[in-house]
């Protein structure tokens, strides 16, 4: 393989019913910092069908270049398509790095199409950068510049690897959402937009699909908080997250929880915060009944302050936390709720 040939950072750039997906401006976001480590540029690969519209919001959140893989073919996410349409970006335009969102889409086109490029994936990455490898120097082995490192948790969160991808291309990740941060919108921006169609043959392998029937939910969408008031075992029962519930509606912040919580059946899994679930960075974490494993902590510990309440003063959880008040949860929420509301009251 001819690694030279392969220049440019790549993001594949999700879009579910013509509307961009938060991951898709994040990975932009960090596919111009690697980017500009590299001193190349940043290009979306936009797939679907009448989504041209969307090159404007990828270009004014950095993308230097898009390339618009538009067909009726690609009107919904299929599998077998849209493995179709990247691989065919890929061997046509030749990216040294290829970023993929870890959802429920990524998760599906990411390893199809790194088999059909023939090249490494790593997946559900929470940190990119470039750098040498091996990262250390090894006498008699060869180090290697400028390739991208790929954090990861590993072993059931118990460890972070960082894995490279020397002698393929292009090195592909996967990338959880709500890790990477977007970049200044920049009203006006444009970008070159390369239109390209690597031509559908259905066949066997294309899924027919009869209808879409979307679920509606009450649930927020605890990515987008800005304050969160997250529970875990600590917290006792069900009942005793009503607490919870009575602070985040005095300082207007929405219910989290951790995994613990959800596998007694406490909380739907739509508000997990963690490895398993959800990546948040929301302006205020509260900690509540949480000890702090490393697997809670990749899902919330970019957030701006973290105050944690727990009765075990040795908990982990103090470790990461900005504020930590050791006591009985049941006596200090409804105190801090009510001294919340009061102060609201006299403004």
């Amino acid at each position: 393989m001819n690694l030279e040939a392969y220049k440019g950072v790549y993001v594949f750039a999700q879009q579910v019913d013509n509307k961009l997906s938060g991951i898709a401006l994040e990975l932009v976001g960090k596919g111009k910092d690697l980017a500009k480590d590299l001193n190349t540029e940043v290009t979306a690969v936009l797939i679907g069908s009448n989504v041209k519209d969307l090159c404007t919001e990828l270009a004014e959140y950095g993308a230097d270049k898009i390339i618009v893989v538009d067909d009726p073919e690609l009107k919904e996410y299929r599998t077998e398509p849209y493995a179709h349409a990247l691989a065919e970006v890929i061997n046509n335009f030749k990216p040294d790095i290829m970023l993929v969102g870890a959802t429920a889409i990524g998760r599906d086109l990411g390893p199809r199409v790194s088999a059909r490029v023939h090249t490494g994936l790593t997946a559900d990455c929470t940190q990119l950068e470039i750098g040498d490898f091996p990262m250390v120097a090894i006498p008699g082995k060869e180090q290697k510049h400028n390739q991208l490192l790929m954090t990861r948790p590993a072993f059931g969160g118990n460890t972070i690897a960082t894995i490279a991808c020397p002698d393929f291309r292009p090195q592909m990740a996967t990338v959880r959402p709500g890790v990477m941060q977007k970049a200044e919108r920049v009203i006006g921006a444009q970008a070159e937009i390369i239109e390209f169609n690597p031509g559908f043959t259905p066949d066997h392998k294309y899924v027919e699909i009869l209808e879409v029937v979307k679920a509606v939910k009450d649930v927020a969408d605890i990515m987008d908080a800005k304050i969160l008031v997250s529970g875990g075992r600590g917290v006792g029962s069900a009942e005793n997250f009503a607490l919870l519930e009575d602070l985040a509606d005095a300082i207007g912040g929405t219910v989290s929880c951790s995994r613990a919580v959800v596998d007694a059946g406490w909380k739907e899994r739509d508000l997990q915060v963690g490895q398993t679930g959800k990546t948040v960075r929301p302006q205020v974490y509260f900690a509540i009944g949480i000890s702090g494993a490393i697997q809670h902590l990749a899902g919330m510990e970019e957030s701006d302050l973290i105050i944690a309440i727990n009765k075990d003063e040795t908990a982990p959880i103090f470790d990461v936390a900005d504020y930590g008040i050791v006591g009985d949860l049941n006596k200090i929420l409804p105190a801090l709720t009510a001294k919340i509301r009061e102060a609201k009251a006299n403004n």
